[in-house]
């Protein structure tokens, strides 16, 4: 059973934009999850959010191929 702490975690997740989820999934996949929870992402330097960045818009283009792909 999950905690009430976890609970209230996924229901914030599960609140944030499509683009939000992305940023901290990838953060997250980084190693930079936990430094994000504790200083916000203004700790964050600014060749790791680049490399989030660049990691959010390769995925979106990827999702955006794959649309077009299942529209023809």
């Amino acid at each position: 059973m999950k905690s009430n702490e976890t609970q209230n975690k996924e229901k914030l997740f599960d609140a944030l934009s499509t683009h939000e989820k992305m940023k901290l999934e990838i953060a997250e996949e980084l190693g930079l999850l936990e430094k994000v929870q504790e200083g916000g992402w203004k700790s964050l330097s600014a060749k790791e959010t680049g490399r989030i960045g660049g990691l959010m818009t390769k995925r979106k283009r990827q999702q955006n191929s794959q649309v077009e792909e299942t529209t023809k």
